[in-house]
């Protein structure tokens, strides 16, 4: 521990802001120079990115306070919110939603600080300041102390963590394949070979469709977990950035929307069209302002349905359905509404026979996945204080 000392940040690592072209002006726009915002490091797992929703000009990049960024930059978003972190795979520049670190690579390695800001989220949020929205500005990311290895034995402690999150991703992109499989099944089964004799069912005559509460509980330091829309990510829920309620408001919510093995969770406001398949027995989390689909009451219709909202189906119905504008969502009425057409039961039960190991797997993967991470996330702190200390 004697080789380890304390560093600002400021001295190790470059702050570099960022900035957004005037999206009024067309010629700032679709170029070649990825332009990243925080939402496309939302809900992103991976530890390197190459680029965001957007690209920009060489004009657009002059217009604005946006900067070419080296590979290797790890890149913090410091609003809305503080603590989302990735490393640029390729040259990048973000919007001034970040403040970004280019390594001295003499003195530090990009995935060590990676690990080390996905350990301190919580103490960077503390730091943030500001009313309408928290932020962390430059001079406060310049002065944020380290306790930093020599350069080998960074890089030895972010090979171990790396090697891990390269399992996690391998997991994550299984699933992916085994999701666009059961996707395809469900494409030849139900709609290439559609008969015209299929009957039109309304689908609460198959389950009953429900939303989470629309009340607002108390928010509380710790407690029972509330999700909304927006924790619903792709294929996953976000728990980390879950509310905490009391036991109270927790089973009063619950005698409304309880979920159980074999629901369908649907984000309605926000980002609609997200969905979960709630498929483990302990469930200790209440939701808002999410479609509940209760196909655990007729769970011959739980993977057809997912599906189906995941299809070319379920864009169009979101299509057709979605209302407001300054935040899209559909209504529970409307979900209420959609009608499936449907074969008869022996072959839904065919269907199901072929694709529940597909499912099976998915879980299988997803449990795993959740293993590693949880490994991960133990090992981090300590391998990042030198509590656990890593052969050269």
């Amino acid at each position: 521990m004697s080789s380890w000392r304390e560093c600002k940040l400021g001295d190790i690592a470059e702050v570099i802001g960022g900035g957004t072209p005037k999206t009024s002006i067309a010629e700032y726009w679709n170029g070649n120079i990825p332009w990243l915002t925080p939402r496309d490091l939302t809900g992103y797992t991976k530890v390197y990115i190459s680029h965001g929703e957007r690209l920009i000009t060489n004009d657009g990049l002059k217009s604005s306070s946006a900067k070419i960024m080296p590979k290797g930059t790890v890149l913090l978003t410091s609003r809305a919110p503080i603590g989302y972190v990735a490393i640029a795979e390729n040259e990048v520049c973000t919007n001034q939603g970040f403040k970004s670190l280019v390594p001295n690579i003499e003195f530090l390695n990009s995935e060590f600080l990676y690990y080390w800001l996905k350990a301190n989220i919580d103490y960077l949020q503390q730091l943030g300041t500001g009313t309408t929205f928290a932020e962390i500005s430059g001079s406060v990311v310049k002065d944020i102390d380290i306790f930093l290895p020599p350069l080998e034995e960074q890089k030895a402690i972010a090979e171990v963590l790396s090697s891990l999150d390269d399992k996690i991703d391998l997991l994550h992109h299984q699933n992916k394949t085994l999701e666009d499989l059961a996707q395809t099944l469900f494409r030849q089964w139900f709609i290439e070979d559609v008969k015209e004799e299929w009957e039109e069912i309304l689908i609460t005559d198959l389950f009953e469709v429900r939303d989470g509460t629309h009340d607002s509980p108390k928010q509380k330091e710790f407690g029972k977990k509330l999700l909304t829309s927006k924790h619903i990510l792709k294929n996953k829920l976000d728990f980390e950035s879950s509310y905490f309620i009391s036991e109270e408001d927790f089973e009063k919510i619950n005698q409304r929307s309880i979920v159980e093995q074999g629901d369908i969770l649907f984000s309605m406001i926000g980002t609609i069209g997200l969905t979960y398949l709630e498929q483990s027995t302990d469930i200790d989390y209440a939701i808002k302002n999410i479609g509940l689909f209760k196909t655990s009451q007729n769970k011959k219709f739980m993977y057809f349905v997912y599906l189906w909202l995941n299809s070319s189906f379920g864009v169009e119905f979101i299509h057709e359905n979605r209302s407001g504008s300054t935040q899209e969502y559909i209504s529970l009425g409307n979900l209420r509404n959609i009608i499936f057409n449907l074969p008869n039961y022996e072959i839904l039960d065919l269907f199901n026979k072929k694709i529940e190991p597909i499912f099976e797997k998915i879980m299988q993967n997803t449990k795993q996945i959740q293993t590693l991470e949880d490994l991960r996330d133990t090992l981090l702190p300590k391998l990042l204080s030198g509590e656990v200390r890593v052969e050269i």
